[in-house]
């Protein structure tokens, strides 16, 4: 995986009570990344700046802009500027105004008539809910600064990848291009996020055919529409040995 620093070291003043003194607070870095695809721009993403590769490679699966790695001709990053050749280049809508739920993401306009079947016969313990729950949360990088999600793409046979990003969307784009390019089945995988179950990270779960997605946060009404018409499973508020699972619960062994 590609290696970036995180983290930005800033002087500040810390209060505590009557008390105030000078301190070196670490910050988490937030830069841009400017897509351009077949020479149009595409958008600017704010994001945290590892594994760049990774999160153009997901954000254009997850927003159906490519349908697969085979459809990518090119793909060069130079700075904050990333320039893609695709197969179909209609597939972009430009302009096109994102809809966001929220936490630096970027999301497609939502066309429920466009939802794809997820097929998969994964089943998951409570237990294997909650060792993916637990290694995502421990972050060296939110520990310092508070102020990234994390994201992690699991299997029966351990984590595939566990990524940080100041967005969960981004983060979740970055699972999803790293599950590509080392060719995981996502069939057989499970997503467990830091943040909010929201519509756009049911649909990008939806699009790759992940089957199962876990927060210990909650989930929105329309992520769980979109879960119950594309057999998503949904759970959410994974906290100690208390969860909820709102949809599609028979992948889930509970007993």
């Amino acid at each position: 995986m590609e290696v970036a620093k995180t983290i930005k070291e800033f002087e500040c003043l810390k209060v505590s009570g009557e008390d105030a003194k000078e301190a070196t607070c670490q910050v988490v870095e937030e830069v841009p990344l400017s897509i351009f695809i077949n020479g149009r721009h595409y958008v600017t993403a704010m994001t945290s700046p590892q594994l760049r590769k990774e999160f153009v490679v997901g954000h254009l699966f997850a927003e159906r802009i490519i349908g697969s790695l085979n459809e990518i001709e090119s793909l060069e990053i130079e700075g904050n500027v990333v320039r893609a050749i695709v197969v179909n280049p209609m597939r972009v809508i430009l302009p096109r105004k994102p809809i966001v739920s929220g936490c630096g993401g970027i999301a497609s306009f939502l066309d429920e008539s466009k939802l794809l079947e997820i097929k998969s016969d994964l089943q998951l313990t409570k237990e294997e809910l909650e060792a993916g729950m637990k290694a995502i949360s421990l972050s060296e990088t939110h520990v310092a600064t508070g102020g990234v999600h994390s994201v992690g793409l699991f299997q029966k046979s351990g984590p595939v990848s566990i990524i940080e990003d100041i967005g969960r969307h981004n983060a979740l784009d970055k699972a999803i291009g790293y599950g590509l390019m080392q060719n995981i089945d996502f069939g057989q995988s499970l997503v467990a996020c830091t943040g909010r179950i929201s519509s756009d990270m049911a649909m990008k779960c939806s699009v790759a055919g992940i089957p199962v997605i876990v927060s210990r946060g909650a989930t929105t009404s329309l992520a769980i529409s979109i879960a119950e018409r594309t057999g998503l499973t949904v759970v959410g508020f994974l906290r100690g040995k208390k969860l909820s699972v709102y949809t599609n619960r028979e992948r889930i062994k509970v007993r």
